[in-house]
This record gives C-alpha cells, structure tokens and sequence, in this order.
C-alpha cells in the first residue's frame, strides 16, 4: 500500500489543511485480446503499424474513495490486416482526502492514472507476449499534458453552449 501526504495553505488563512493521497486496491477490470488473423499472420513478417488510445475516467465509490479506471486499446495492422487488438481496462481505488475541486480533478486525472500505466503496460505486455506476439514496451505517457487538453475541451464545449443557449434565447423572444 502507498501512501503519500502533503500540506497546503487554506486561502486567505494560517490554518493547514492535511491533504491525504492513498492507493487502497490495484485491479485488472476487464482484459481482452483478439487475434482475427491467426495463425496466419505469424507467418507474415512483423512490421506492424501500431494505433494506441488511452483514456481515463473516475467515479467516486464512497466519500472520499475514487475508482479510477485506465482503458487501453492496442491495434496492430499487417497491411490491412489486423495482427491483434488487445484492451484492459485497469483500475485502482484511491483515497483521497483534503483537496480542492481543482485539485481533485488533477489527481483524478493525471496523478491516479500515472500510478496505474506502469500496471497497464505490464499487462498489455505479458498478454501480447502469451499471445505469440513479440514483446510490446508501451512508452512513458504524459497524463499532464491529457488532462490539460481534456480540461481546455470541456470549457469549449461549455462556451458553445451557452452562446448557443444566449443566441436561442434571443431569437425566442
């Protein structure tokens, strides 16, 4: 079990506020690997082209307890073949206790799901490895930068709405 903690200043006040990060429970969710192409593409030289897609999501289990689900996706194409498509989706339950709604979404979305893809890419890897397939060694991602981007679309997405609803608004009266 980790843990880790840290203070921060209350805004605006001398009090300290204890701010408590704790994994409680790692867990593989779901696991799937399709081969619609075996065994005939082993026999096939490997060059694949590979296309990866990570997402994150979290939902809150009791207070303060957060399940953070990591989903990962890996094709592989031989031409237009598919070589496989392996997905997991792997999870943890995380405590976190004493932090801001800002604060809360960050670690939601970028510190929990750090704490996950090393478990993830294991797995990816040792499944594809009993597969038959040639180790795969995901890269280091960047859940910062993510997290940024899916924060930026949101308030996108918000801001269009409420010109839409200002602009329907107008034209209803």
């Amino acid at each position: 079990m980790t843990e880790e903690t840290a203070t921060a200043n209350t805004t605006g006040t001398e009090q300290q506020q204890q701010q408590k990060f704790e994994l409680q429970k790692v867990y593989l969710k779901d696991v799937s690997l399709e081969t619609p192409n075996s065994p005939g593409i082993f026999a096939e030289k490997w060059s694949p082209k590979f296309n990866l897609q990570i997402n994150a999501g979290s939902k809150s289990m009791a207070e303060n307890v957060y399940e953070v689900v990591l989903t990962v996706t890996v094709t592989a194409k031989l031409g237009e073949k598919t070589a496989y498509l392996a997905e997991l989706q792997q999870a943890g339950l995380f405590g976190l206790n004493g932090f801001g709604q800002d604060q809360l979404g960050q670690m939601l979305g970028t510190y929990c799901p750090n704490t996950l893809f090393p478990y993830a890419r294991e797995a990816i890897d040792t499944m594809l490895v009993k597969g038959g397939f040639p180790p795969l060694h995901l890269s280091p991602v960047n859940f910062d930068v993510l997290y940024l981007q899916h924060v930026k679309a949101q308030k996108e997405r918000q801001q269009a709405s409420e010109t839409t609803h200002a602009t329907t608004h107008a034209t209803t009266h």
